[in-house]
């Protein structure tokens, strides 16, 4: 129901309409309830109370469904409850389709006379650019250019040591003119020069790139535009209909490539905390496609991740259903220690959270500790709340976000509006007032004086290791068997040193050996204080002439410009590109496998010694293999840490009893002796940082990329689909829309596509990462005279459902008992034939044979993706069988009209003795209604029955209009 001047008459609670600035604003006060209850809910609650009296509408929201959340004490952890966000966040890759199907909706209406401008989203709807960058160019790679002039590209050693306070870049042993590129068949030996022409190098779209391995010595700055620039071609299809998107839609705001990561831009740009519509003040939630969503509510943000259908649903007005939360009240005590940064505090809430089994649950922190955390230090925080399996880590507001809003992108006037809101609704705290603290369904109390400097590794998140403990705790590594610590490396293999040439010069590598140290600063390191803690150690370093081995890969990866903003404000930026930390580019790099290959010795030299070589990173993923293969064990840690243990090459090494590094004069240098204290990086983050930051921020929000406004768009209100391109195409959504809904079909001699067991994830299903040479996806793109070299990912053609469609149950870990063994295959029952998963559908498909799946238990376990529904709806599948749902995507299922169907309790395939090349017919009653139970009937005379999951007539009706995607276009028809 839309808030409108006449709602005092229209809506259920009217008489709850409160003003503020003399009348100017309206907002709906809980308070006016007059309901005790209210003073004791969780903050948290409190803003999913105010969303559903602001949204009751009878039909999403109903009166009963206030009133449930009012009674939560009673009522958590029973029922279900809609929540109807304030916006949407999209990030580019999983945003894309939900852009894609609004586009194509658009084109079902206008065919049938509707106006397709109608078609926009009803909440409105961030769509940040740029998540994912792949490193083309490197400090190191540049570094391992070829050098026909003989003799090592980089300098040894410090800058100058008379003057220290302005350092130089570690430059070229050239004079700088030099260029080398690589054509595309050779690498070109002679550099380009005065009365030289540069070599050939690779066009794409005329724009000249450079090989990743054979590289000019280039400026940092240069770098930077350079890999930009690479990721910017290879993805203009999908960034023009972007451009498109933002000008074509009502509601879009699209945030152009490199202002940041999406969640940085969240927390730095979008954040509202009171938002304003229609006449109406209420606080700013968000749900978005992106898992570190949960960081905003650092801000007293209400938020977290969710999949692409239930973004689409948001994004067309439906709220999401939840399960009323038990709420656990985190109470933080103590003071913090001076040595312990924002990532030792997190590591340590995480442990004791994750001991709590708090999984599903919303987490309220309160306390007089809390006062002590900075903004940065909450949003941290709450961004690893995935890591112990919570729901949500929420920071009401006080006075410290109120201090940080004050020196960041908000205005006085913004702040008296938002502060006098907050304390009219009672969503203000003060966390030293203990008579504020709401009751909570339990309480964890954590000492914060009790953390110490940890790291994370060598294969989980949640294996911590005190920096102390560290080198006993990576022997003990070597000595277990092959787990989730262990390398199993026998006792006379554990001293080995391999020997190897880089540059001309010899090293040798050990197990222990650091290859990668990525500082990445857009997640669980958003936080400036631990980046200026970085910056200022590699600063006393250099000064104390102290550098890192030339062959380790080492990077910096900011979450958005402001890092590198402030990393240069403060001074420090150049001393970590002295040690080889160079800023690369802005998006998901290191922590998602995008590594530029190691130097080949080194690779040779790991290969040979069968070494388990060490990543050291400042991300959230570091699972083995994830950064590279070769890489056996990875370590999460601190931006600083990751500095030192670059420095030191090794993560065997006891810090307080072994130096860090020798410098040329011999001496010992330890890891005390550069380590800046609290009260350094305080300083600067108050004096140099806080300020500076928002206001270089709305510079590069206004200003643009050069690349994105030069770049051409059309101008027409629908899209007009290009019908070669591989990367953005009319998905089939749409085909058969009609204007009359028509009745639940009857599924009629069905065959089984895939017969699977218990635990299928949405990983197994939907479509992700590389395409592999043989897939079916592989030979779509083959036919459209593509390269492999051209595939790109699954990831990158997210719009294109013909690529999606193909690489649906593409997994080779996926076990269907048709083949019986690990394979993207299954049998083609009438032939007999084992084909790809997309290749038996087809067939299916020509032959009019309708599809059912049946599997095990927790189909669909996992992160919530959309593909995994969307893929099985145009493969033909018109009902999943199984004995039981993950419920997210049992809902995504429903959202797309496929039937999900349960058998009954001591049921399954096999206690049934189906073997699956049976047909099934499933008969569906005209009045179908939600957790009916239906007759299914085999070929082979079997009969069972099992219950339709439909939860409600919301269900219902989206399952009787082909899915929510129909259900809206037919709205508007």
């Amino acid at each position: 129901m839309a808030l409108t001047s006449s709602i005092k008459e229209e809506h259920p609670f009217s008489h709850l309409i409160d003003t503020l600035k003399d009348g100017d604003l309206k907002f709906f006060n809980p308070q006016k309830l007059n309901d005790a209850k209210y003073d004791k809910l969780p903050l948290a609650i409190r803003v999913l109370l105010e969303a559903a009296i602001r949204k009751c509408d009878h039909f999403y929201v109903k009166e009963e469904d206030v009133h449930n959340i009012l009674n939560w004490s009673q009522q958590q952890n029973v029922v279900e409850v809609p929540f109807s966000p304030g916006r949407v966040l999209l990030q580019d890759f999983t945003g894309i389709p939900a852009m894609v199907d609004l586009a194509a909706m658009r084109d079902a209406v206008s065919k049938h006379g509707v106006d397709p401008s109608l078609v926009n989203p009803v909440c409105p709807t961030d769509l940040i650019v740029d998540h994912s960058l792949q490193i083309d160019l490197s400090k190191c790679a540049i570094q391992n250019a070829p050098n026909p002039g003989g003799g090592d590209v980089q300098n040894q050693g410090p800058p100058p040591r008379s003057s220290p306070a302005r350092p130089t870049p570690r430059r070229s042993s050239h004079c700088g003119s030099e260029r080398w590129s690589c054509s595309k068949g050779s690498c070109a030996d002679t550099p380009a020069g005065p009365g030289r022409p540069a070599p050939a190098v690779q066009q794409i779209e005329n724009t000249p790139l450079l090989c990743p391995f054979h590289l000019q010595p280039v400026s940092e700055p240069e770098t930077v535009l350079k890999t930009q620039e690479m990721e910017l071609i290879r993805n203009k299809e999908r960034l023009q209909f972007f451009k498109w998107c933002s000008k074509a839609f009502k509601n879009v705001n699209v945030v152009p490539p490199d202002v940041g990561a999406v969640h940085q831009v969240n927390l730095e740009y979008l954040s509202r905390v009171v938002q304003e519509s229609q006449g109406f003040i209420h606080p700013d939630s968000v749900v978005g496609t992106d898992s570190h969503t949960t960081m905003i509510n650092g801000l007293g943000v209400l938020g977290w991740g969710v999949g692409g259908i239930e973004s689409e649903a948001v994004m067309l007005g439906q709220p999401v259903s939840l399960t009323l939360p038990q709420v656990v009240g985190c109470k933080l005590v103590g003071s913090i220690n001076t040595l312990a940064t924002s990532i030792d505090i997190v590591l340590g809430i995480t442990k004791h959270l994750r001991q709590a089994g708090i999984a599903g649950k919303f987490v309220e922190f309160f306390g007089p500790g809390v006062s002590q955390l900075s903004i940065p230090d909450r949003t941290t925080i709450a961004n690893m709340c995935p890591e112990y399996n919570a729901t949500v880590s929420f920071f009401p507001v006080d006075h410290v976000t109120l201090k940080h809003f004050r020196q960041t992108n908000f205005t006085e006037e913004k702040l008296e509006l938002l502060e006098a809101y907050l304390k009219a609704v009672k969503l203000f705290r003060s966390y030293e007032d203990s008579s504020e603290d709401p009751q909570y369904s339990e309480v964890v109390e954590i000492d914060l004086s009790s953390m110490t400097p940890h790291v994370s590794g060598p294969k989980r998140p949640q294996d911590r290791v005190a920096v102390s403990n560290m080198k006993e705790d990576f022997q003990s590594c070597l000595n277990e068997k092959v787990g989730f610590k262990g390398f199993h490396i026998s006792k006379d293999k554990q001293d080995t040193l391999v020997p190897f040439l880089h540059a001309g010069q010899e090293y040798e590598l050990a197990h222990g050996s650091v290859v990668i140290a990525a500082v990445i600063s857009c997640t669980n390191n958003c936080n400036p204080s631990v980046m200026l803690t970085a910056g200022l150690l590699a600063k006393k370093a250099v000064e104390a002439g102290l550098s890192v081995k030339p062959y380790i890969r080492t990077s910096l990866a900011p979450g958005s410009g402001m890092v590198t903003h402030y990393l240069n404000t403060s001074g420090v930026l150049p001393y970590l590109s002295q040690l080889g930390f160079e800023v690369i580019g802005y998006g998901c790099a290191t922590c998602v496998g995008n590594t530029t290959p190691l130097p080949e010795p080194v690779t040779e030299a790991i290969k040979q010694g069968d070494l388990v070589a060490c990543g050291v990173l400042s991300g959230n993923r570091h699972f083995e293999g994830r950064l590279y293969d070769q890489v056996k064990a990875n370590y999460l840690a601190s931006p600083p840490l990751v500095v030192a243990y670059a420095i030191a090459g090794t993560v065997g090494i006891n810090f307080e009893k072994e130096p860090l590094g020798v410098t040329s004069e011999g001496k010992e240098v330890f890891l005390r002796d550069v380590w800046p204290t609290r009260e350094e990086v305080h300083h600067i983050e108050q004096d140099k940082v806080i300020s500076s930051i928002f206001t270089e921020l709305r510079a590069r929000r206004e200003k643009g990329n050069l690349f994105w406004n030069n770049l051409e768009c059309p101008e027409s209100v629908v899209f007009p689909w290009d019908p070669k391109s591989t990367y953005i195409r009319s998905p089939s959504f749409f085909k058969n829309l009609c204007k009359e809904v028509q009745p639940p079909q009857s599924i009629e001699n069905a065959h089984v596509l895939l017969f699977l067991g218990d635990k299928v994830t949405t990983d197994h299903i939907s479509p992700a990462g590389s395409i592999a040479r043989v897939s079916a996806a592989a030979k779509y793109l083959l036919s459209q005279r593509l390269t492999p070299r051209e595939f790109n990912s699954y990831g990158a053609r997210r719009g294109n459902d013909a690529v999606m469609t193909r690489g649906t149950f593409a997994s080779i870990k996926l076990q269907n008992r048709f083949i019986g063994k690990p394979a993207p295959k299954t049998l083609h029952i009438p032939s007999g034939q084992t084909l790809d998963v997309f290749e038996a559908a087809e067939r299916y498909q020509k032959d009019g044979v309708p599809l059912i799946i049946l599997a095990g238990k927790g189909y669909g376990s996992g992160n919530s993706r959309d593909w995994a529904a969307k893929g099985p709806y145009l493969l033909g599948v018109r009902a999943v069988i199984a004995e039981s749902f993950e419920n997210m995507h049992k809902n995504h299922l429903v959202g797309m009209g496929v039937m999900p169907l349960q058998f009954l309790p001591g049921q399954n395939a096999d206690s049934l003795e189906l073997c699956g090349k049976e047909r099934f017919t499933i008969t569906l009653p005209d009045d179908l209604s939600p957790k009916q139970q239906l007759t299914v009937k085999t070929s082979s005379r079997k009969t069972f029955s099992v219950t339709t999951l439909f939860d409600n007539e919301m269900d219902l009706a989206f399952y009787r209009h082909g899915g929510l995607l129909q259900y809206v276009a037919r709205t508007l028809l």
